[in-house]
């Protein structure tokens, strides 16, 4: 009995020190549990904060470009800018002639087709010729006729038959309103011929140019060179946008003269048969 008592005492020492131990565990677990719920908790609550916070927008970043027309007249010596006077010149009075003669030519139809039962009616052609407008190319020629007619006998032209001498003043007087109907046409056939090549010569100017102040500097790189080259190359850009209207302009309004013009010589044929049929 008393072996036994002397063997109890250690065990149960040994029992009440790892219940010592145990119990510091399991409250350091339990107190763990309830912090980690309430982390989580406002963990929970972040995400919809999180999610329902509006997105920035992201600013796009502008680059200005240093290559341009703008450019190009600011950097640019007395033969870039004074190439490309020459083409705004030229353009300008490409636009001008086009209008101008476009605005001729629809008058002139008009007045074509203003002659009407009155004028073929009257009881003479300088009767007839006063029904028209003051103005109107058809009774210029009208006019030339009579004149020419009235004028034969009695003078240095009588020597001339009457038909070729009043054929005569009304060629004389289409030719002249064809040749102003002509008017400006030379020009635009010049600039839709030349302005290519005037904006040609601005780009080599302005290559050349670029070139040598890349081999001053000595720096080579793409960034260097694609920029001057490309600012050149706006020139010959600008010739093609002043030529190519200047040729379509020509050949659409020498197209609308040659109609126009038979109009005229038509009525001019009329009156010369009628004139030369008159009893003097």
């Amino acid at each position: 009995m008393f072996l036994n008592r002397i063997l109890r005492a250690p065990v149960a020492a040994l029992l009440v020190a790892s219940a010592a131990i145990a119990l510091p565990s399991v409250a350091l677990a339990q107190a763990s549990a309830p912090a980690a719920t309430a982390s989580a908790a406002p963990a929970e609550a972040a995400v919809p904060a999180i999610a329902a916070a509006p997105v920035a927008t992201v600013a796009k970043e502008t680059v200005d470009n240093p290559y341009g027309l703008a450019a190009l007249w600011k950097e640019g010596d007395f033969v870039s800018r004074g190439t490309l006077i020459i083409m705004i010149i030229m353009s300008m009075g490409s636009w001008y002639i086009i209008f101008t003669k476009l605005f001729e030519q629809s008058k002139l139809m008009k007045q074509a087709k203003s002659i009407g039962d009155s004028f073929w009616k009257a009881s003479s052609m300088k009767q007839a010729a006063a029904t028209l407008d003051e103005k109107s190319a058809f009774r210029y020629i009208a006019e030339q006729g009579v004149k020419a007619d009235e004028n034969h006998a009695g003078s240095l032209v009588e020597q001339i038959d009457r038909h070729t001498w009043i054929s005569m003043s009304v060629d004389r007087a289409v030719g002249m309103i064809n040749s102003r109907m002509q008017d400006g046409l030379a020009f635009l056939a010049t600039v839709g011929s030349t302005a290519p090549f005037v904006g040609l010569f601005g780009t080599v100017w302005g290559i050349y140019h670029a070139l040598t102040a890349i081999g001053i500097s000595g720096n080579a790189s793409i960034d260097k060179v694609a920029g001057p080259v490309g600012e050149a190359l706006i020139m010959t850009a600008f010739g093609l946008a002043v030529a190519v209207p200047a040729v379509m302009g020509y050949n659409w309004l020498i197209r609308r003269n040659k109609s126009v013009m038979e109009d005229v010589r038509t009525f001019s044929g009329d009156v010369h048969n009628v004139l030369l049929a008159a009893k003097k």
